[in-house]
């Protein structure tokens, strides 16, 4: 609304100014009213498309990304997936694979807690590496779910891009994550 304001009151200072001036005919002053309605009807009209853009983008953003704590999918310490981490990937599965047109990029994160024994006994040796494994998980499960092979990749990407604080076991949950996303062409 600002901008109707903005064009109009210099158009409203004009024209204020010329007729207290007396220098404006009434046809003039006709003309310049019908131009500063359909400058504000323009404004308007921007404004609305400016706020359907950013209704489209903001639904866009939430279809092209799905994410999924990695708890849900894997038991702590793994790269295995869990029954109910393959049920959840099915489900996905099966709503996109028929469809798929676009890359889909499998990411896998996790919080900056150090590798225990256990992994390090199977040679994961680092968040990066675990993240990794479980990316590829993912992607090999949703190909064996119909997912086209040439259409799916997987990248780990460790702690690096959390999103809380690693401070509370609350936080390091969220970081633990795996991110389903359009790629960029």
């Amino acid at each position: 609304m600002n901008r109707v304001h903005q064009v109009g009151l210099p158009v409203a200072s004009l024209l204020s100014m010329m007729l207290v001036s007396g220098c404006v005919s009434q046809s003039d002053y006709d003309a310049l009213q019908t131009q500063n309605q359909q400058l504000q009807q323009q404004v308007a009209s921007q404004e609305q498309q400016i706020n359907a853009d950013k209704a489209q983008i903001a639904r866009l953003q939430g279809a092209i990304k799905y994410t999924v704590n990695s708890d849900l999918l894997f038991a702590p310490g793994s790269w295995q997936m869990t029954a109910q981490g393959k049920r959840i990937i099915a489900g996905f599965a099966s709503k996109l694979a028929p469809t798929m047109q676009n890359k889909l990029l499998v990411s896998g994160y996790t919080d900056n807690s150090p590798i225990g024994p256990a992994l390090k006994a199977q040679g994961v040796t680092s968040n990066q590496v675990l993240s990794e494994k479980r990316a590829e998980a993912v992607m090999q499960y949703l190909i064996s779910q119909g997912v086209k092979p040439d259409l799916i990749s997987a990248k780990g990407f460790g702690d690096t891009d959390p999103v809380a604080p690693n401070d509370t076991p609350q936080d390091r949950a969220k970081n633990r994550r795996v991110e389903l996303s359009l790629a960029e062409s």
